[in-house]
């Protein structure tokens, strides 16, 4: 890995790439807090913020998806994504900050255009239907 990609996100692409959520246990914060683009207030906590990462990398992590640009600060970054559901083009970016354990604190999801949170909306919905029934 590149060593000037800071470790937690260094953690975080290694589970999109393989698409494997289990990272979560130990890179998540106990007291995370999930912004998404389709729920008006974060989500709080580990298991919650696992769920709704782990339905998102299901929903967007295709063939499609790739990060395109990234930016670093000292404990948080911004990497701003893209992909497609369906033929809609979906451009995000995803902020995430964390703390001296390299262990994430906040993750916030901002998607363009509209056609895309729509989307996004409804596949989530699904899936986190689907991870419910588990």
């Amino acid at each position: 890995m590149n060593q000037n990609i800071p470790k937690a996100i260094q953690i975080w692409h290694t589970g999109v790439t393989h698409r494997d959520a289990s990272m979560l246990d130990t890179l998540l914060a106990d007291d995370v807090a999930m912004y998404s683009p389709v729920v008006f207030t974060p989500q709080t906590g580990k298991t919650i913020t696992t769920v709704y990462l782990t339905a998102a990398m299901h929903v967007l992590v295709n063939d499609k998806f790739k990060y395109i640009r990234e930016v670093y600060g000292d404990t948080d970054a911004m990497l701003e994504f893209e992909t497609e559901l369906d033929g809609i083009y979906i451009n995000g970016i995803d902020m995430i900050s964390w703390n001296a354990n390299n262990q994430i604190t906040s993750f916030k999801v901002m998607v363009r255009p509209l056609q895309a949170v729509n989307k996004l909306h409804q596949l989530m919905a699904m899936m986190l239907d689907q991870l419910n029934k588990k």
